[in-house]
């Protein structure tokens, strides 16, 4: 494939809410690989994201675009064709570093790649107008539709620019040569001549340019899904690579696992034997906590009968002590009865006496 992967990492890909321009909506479930890719036949680098066999980042580098850090996690950059705003959140610090570096060295490069594009169309600007030879050229060709802002503007630039009268610096090494000096005079002539051609073909191609927008939209439509299929393709066969390599560090990391899952059986067995110990412990407890149980059943029996006998204790100290008040009472009386029999009987002696 003329597009290959330069660099990949893995995040949580979100897009921007295209009706509140506010809030982030999320495009994959989990983390997903995020790929940079760089076409050299275009010299165009494009960031990618399949989720399954969805392209859901298809964004082409371009030097006015800029990657900015909202977070410690969490990157956003603005791209005007697909008219949206992507974001993408990495598991760490380092992950968005290292992807923002990437994102401003391939911008830069994509700066460059521009320039030197220019100065290629500023270049061939002359030659590709002699070749005209008064025909325009439609824009809708393949080249337009699925082409960057600088091939769009390759057409545009080469109907409307003027002739350069200096020579170029490619040309420079040829300005000693008289005949070389006529040919190019010859040159601009018929370009003048060819640029009028192709300015009133231009003016007469305006009452078509609605019709053309119209198709070149239904061009750009299909192309585009066409491209993102394309697209799509590259990136499962790209991903295929990668998949090996993961496949081969699953390997080691298994027999990584495969080692210490020994050692925790290990482990577990002595756990095992551990577990058998408590276990026995755990009978003897159940053993004594029954036991316990019964004695507890037997402490309240005998606090129930101890009530009872405190209660019957208290009763009949009770009686006693009514008992006791009785027998007061009655010695009172008994002893007021006797005074009375004693006085009786002193009398009685006196009469005694007297008589």
């Amino acid at each position: 494939f003329r597009e290959q992967p330069i660099f990949s990492t893995r995040a949580h890909v979100f897009q921007i809410d295209p009706n509140t321009k506010k809030n982030w909506v999320p495009t994959s479930k989990h983390a997903v690989t995020v790929s940079y890719f760089y076409d050299s036949t275009r010299n165009v680098y494009r960031i990618i994201s399949l989720d399954g066999s969805k392209a859901i980042i298809n964004s082409t580098i371009t030097p006015n675009m800029t990657f900015t850090k909202t977070s410690q996690k969490f990157g956003q950059w603005a791209d005007s064709r697909a008219n949206t705003v992507y974001g993408l959140g990495f598991s760490s610090e380092h992950h968005l570093s290292k992807f923002a570096e990437k994102f401003q060295e391939f911008k830069e490069a994509a700066r460059i790649a521009k320039e030197k594009s220019h100065e290629k169309m500023e270049l061939t600007s002359t030659p590709s107008q002699e070749s005209a030879g008064g025909d325009i050229q439609s824009p809708l060709t393949p080249e337009s539709i699925n082409g960057t802002d600088d091939e769009r503007a390759m057409p545009e630039v080469t109907q409307n620019s003027e002739p350069r009268a200096e020579p170029t610096q490619n040309a420079l090494p040829f300005t000693h040569s008289s005949t070389i000096s006529k040919h190019w005079e010859a040159e601009l002539a018929t370009l003048k001549g060819n640029n009028a051609k192709l300015t009133a073909a231009l003016l007469e191609s305006t009452a078509n340019v609605k019709q053309w927008k119209q198709q070149l939209a239904a061009y750009q439509e299909e192309a585009e899904r066409l491209h993102k299929r394309v697209t799509e393709l590259e990136c499962v066969s790209s991903q295929a690579n990668a998949v090996h390599t993961h496949k081969t560090e699953l390997n080691q990391t298994i027999q990584e696992l495969e080692s210490t899952l020994k050692k925790k059986e290990e482990e577990i067995e002595g756990l095992k034997q551990e577990i058998e110990n408590a276990r026995e412990l755990q009978a003897q407890r159940d053993s004594l906590t029954q036991k316990l149980q019964e004695v507890e059943i037997r402490n309240k029996d005998l606090e129930g009968q101890l009530s009872d006998l405190e209660q019957r204790l208290e009763k009949s100290q009770n009686e006693q002590e009514a008992f006791r008040n009785n027998l007061k009472t009655l010695l009172e009386i008994l002893d007021g009865k006797i005074f009375e029999l004693t006085e009786l009987r002193d009398n009685l002696a006196k009469l005694i006496e007297c008589s």
